[in-house]
């Protein structure tokens, strides 16, 4: 992270409690560096974590990546359901992946046209896809994308990490004091709950 941009954070923060622009002065957060496997490698492996513990998000996903070998979003299809079960995924999470797949194979999933379009833009295009939700569209916003100004409300552990620092107000009017950062500041309550991000 940028110092300027650092210390912008850590006066927003001042304006919320002395313990959140402690939290947030104690060290500078960025976005995690992962592989760019594509759209459909993404909603595919956000789908999959969703009501599983991370240990048994991460066991399930190293059976569908060895699964699907190289082509990964062209395994993602109905064809293939009868393997997607033996990895251990529910009959919804599949459903979902084979749409993902669809999509893909439709051609609806191109990573430079997604990142190119606003968030709500995005979201609109992504959740007519079955299975997709806005909590996956802003996990894509923020950790693809990289998207700046995204405030995930539906994440439980972004908003209560709000409320510990700022009990008596609501989350998202706190959230709106970062804008046009506050993708950063989710990732400093995710950060706070020990996720892996």
């Amino acid at each position: 992270m940028d110092p300027e941009l650092h210390r912008r954070l850590i006066a927003m923060a001042g304006s919320v409690s002395p313990e959140l622009q402690a939290h947030i002065a104690a060290a500078p957060i960025w976005f995690p560096a992962r592989p760019d496997n594509g759209v459909a490698a993404f909603l595919a492996r956000a789908v999959t974590g969703q009501q599983v513990s991370a240990a048994a998000a991460r066991s399930i996903w190293a059976r569908v990546e060895a699964a699907a070998g190289e082509q990964l979003a062209e395994f993602l299809c109905t064809t293939n359901e009868a393997a997607l079960k033996q990895c251990g995924l529910s009959r919804n999470k599949i459903k979902a992946l084979c749409h993902i797949g669809a999509a893909h194979a439709a051609g609806l999933l191109d990573s430079a046209e997604i990142r190119a379009l606003d968030h709500a833009a995005r979201s609109a295009r992504l959740t007519e896809i079955w299975g997709i939700g806005q909590w996956t569209c802003d996990m894509l916003a923020i950790f693809y994308c990289r998207d700046l100004d995204v405030w995930p409300q539906g994440d439980l552990a972004v908003v209560r990490g709000v409320k510990r620092f700022a009990r008596r107000r609501k989350p998202e009017r706190v959230a709106a004091q970062f804008v046009p950062y506050r993708s950063l500041l989710a990732l400093y309550m995710w950060r706070l709950a020990g996720a892996a991000i």
